[in-house]
């Protein structure tokens, strides 16, 4: 057994003229909570759609769980909830009939153990009240926790979840931001596609970002947030000049200094901060304040796709 749930090489797509995924090498480490980030039509719904085997690949390989997509997907797909471009329900019948027709549905499913297994999936996503109420009655966020049931039906090894939190309220978020921890921390792996960076923060601990088609950093959320781990500096002084000496003895150097405020760049491989409060002490500088600020991974984000969010490749 692989080490990767999902590893990709070479993955391309095109639509006639236009590359909606290029050259994508995507590994998930089995057991991470994956970020999937990137600007509303950077190819990231298009490389899910891939990974699950709804739309053929322009070129390149891609594996799920250890087997080859589209080849394997019979076999694959049974072990892989997923959610994509929000659910699509009976609007008619109630979430409980709903998520009964779906579970009816599937090929490897217990018609005897259904109402149990769909009477667990409403309650993990808190719509056991919920559960006899006409889908017609539900709120856009019910009905995106209503997906997610869906795709938890049934034991599952990778849960892949497109803007899970998709018009959900704060407390819809957090349910749903608590349930992948959950899902996590009973050794699923869950991949989330998202543009909501303060989100992924929350709950991810590895990152992806794509931009225009292509991924453009990939690693730990610590790593992608450290970046080359440079930082802003800002000490507090009466001392200016000769804390402005002995921070750029320490390759320290200011962009800024005021009557009593000094303003550095960390650059990779400076000293410690603890180090350079030390030395600034045992120089004689009279430290009032010291704040270390590192680059944010939304600084991190515009900085590798040179945009914003929402913003359509």
């Amino acid at each position: 057994m692989t080490d990767l749930a999902i590893r990709t090489s070479g993955l391309t797509k095109r639509f006639g003229a236009q590359i909606a995924v290029d050259d994508l090498a995507l590994e998930v480490p089995r057991g991470a909570v994956f970020g999937f980030l990137g600007p509303n039509g950077s190819g990231k719904t298009t490389t899910i759609r891939m990974l699950l085997g709804l739309v053929r690949a322009s070129a390149g390989e891609a594996e799920v769980l250890g087997a080859g997509i589209p080849h394997s997907l019979q076999r694959v797909l049974p072990r892989v909830g997923a959610l994509v471009e929000g659910p699509a329900f009976a609007p008619f019948l109630t979430g409980t009939q709903n998520l009964m027709r779906f579970d009816a549905a599937a090929r490897h499913t217990s018609a005897s153990d259904r109402p149990r297994r769909v009477a667990a999936a409403l309650e993990r996503v808190g719509l056991t009240a919920a559960g006899g109420k006409r889908l017609r009655a539900y709120s856009l966020g019910m009905k995106q926790r209503l997906g997610i049931a869906n795709a938890l039906l049934a034991p599952r090894e990778l849960l892949v979840l497109d803007e899970p939190t998709n018009g959900l309220d704060p407390q819809g978020t957090r349910e749903v931001r608590s349930l992948i921890r959950s899902l996590a921390a009973d050794g699923t792996t869950v991949f989330v596609s998202s543009h909501l960076l303060a989100e992924v923060e929350q709950v991810c601990t590895h990152v992806g970002v794509m931009s225009a088609g292509r991924l453009v950093a990939s690693g730990t959320l610590d790593d992608l947030r450290r970046g080359d781990g440079s930082g802003r500096l800002t000490v507090q002084t009466p001392d200016i000049a000769l804390a402005q000496r002995v921070l750029a003895e320490a390759g320290v150097l200011a962009t800024d200094a005021g009557s009593a405020t000094l303003v550095g760049v960390l650059r990779a491989g400076a000293p410690a901060p603890e180090r350079l409060v030390a030395a600034l002490v045992g120089a004689d500088v009279r430290v009032q304040g010291f704040v270390v600020e590192r680059t944010s991974l939304e600084d991190r984000f515009v900085e590798l796709t040179g945009q914003g969010f929402d913003v359509v490749a």
